[in-house]
């Protein structure tokens, strides 16, 4: 093992001789797409203020950090190891750093593994069940990575995923699970599938061609679009429902009224299938989505 991963590091046009430490590490932030964070950690930290009525303690707060990283991370790793050989097959993804061979398959092993490890101590540092639950997160994640090999709803499998943010959080500050983390968590995994439905719309006939399963690739372009909208009014309407468990007012619900507005502007960019603003409504839209939530609730339970 410790010659594999020796041999296994970043890989460049140039030779071995102009591997680095901070070309290592760039490559790998850009194979786990550690920007996308942006997705999951305001929900994450939504779950948390909800939970604690307010901004919650420092030393909890810092542990539920760690732990999102940690998931996230050792997802995102498993997620391109396991589809290492589809993503050199995918002229779309065939460029990332471990099928291009700038980053070896020993190195995101480690890396993930590690992400894994930083998880499970975080889980023990909240608390007794966030420790329990912990194997159970993990095994999630890593079946996300073979869904679409086997079931065209692999984008719920993932929106269960990133739902885990608000409602693991909350578990993080109560000890418990109540109402109000789970109607946020499934507003998220609709989300989640929403978009992810789009994304895969790229995919489309790679899918068809090498009997990969997404929605786009059953039931095409049109509905897809359709199927992306009417997750993403469910999430909504769950999202405002949310106000009245959760007791909050007029200015969450402001920040509700924003995300739909984004939301719309989102599935706009795309319409008639038209794929050519796919980064606009994909990243940047969702990414305020999420950000809009947790700051209008953040805004709200200020006021109150």
């Amino acid at each position: 093992m410790g010659g594999d991963m020796a041999g296994d590091g970043l890989k460049t046009g140039t030779g071995r001789g102009s591997r680095g430490g901070f070309g290592a590490f760039r490559a790998f932030l850009e194979t786990i797409k550690f920007s996308h964070t942006v997705f999951a950690l305001p929900f994450a930290l939504t779950g948390a203020l909800l939970a604690a009525r307010g901004i919650p303690a420092t030393v909890p707060l810092l542990w539920i950090l760690v732990a999102m990283v940690g998931a996230r991370t050792a997802a995102m790793g498993l997620n391109r190891l396991i589809d290492a050989a589809i993503d050199a097959a995918n002229p779309r993804t065939s460029s990332r750093a471990l099928p291009a061979g700038r980053l070896g398959k020993g190195t995101v092993a480690l890396c993930a593994g590690m992400a894994a490890m930083l998880f499970l101590v975080a889980a023990h540092q909240l608390n007794p069940l966030c420790f329990r639950l912990a194997p159970a997160v993990l095994a999630v994640l890593t079946l996300y990575s073979y869904c679409k090999r086997f079931t065209a709803m692999c984008h719920l499998v993932l929106g269960l995923c990133l739902a885990g943010a608000p409602v693991g959080a909350w578990i993080a500050l109560r000890g418990g699970v109540e109402p109000v983390p789970l109607i946020l968590g499934l507003a998220v995994l609709l989300w989640v599938a929403g978009f992810d439905i789009l994304y895969a719309l790229q995919d489309l006939e790679f899918d068809r061609k090498t009997g990969l399963h997404s929605v786009p690739a059953r039931i095409g372009v049109r509905g897809s679009l359709r199927m992306a909208r009417l997750f993403h009014l469910a999430a909504l309407v769950l999202l405002a429902y949310l106000a009245m468990p959760a007791e909050l007012g007029l200015v969450y619900l402001i920040g509700v009224a924003v995300a739909g507005c984004l939301m719309a502007y989102e599935h706009w960019l795309v319409r008639g299938g038209d794929l050519t603003r796919l980064d606009a409504a994909f990243f940047t839209m969702n990414g305020y989505v999420s950000m809009v939530i947790f700051l209008f609730t953040l805004l709200e339970l200020g006021a109150g």
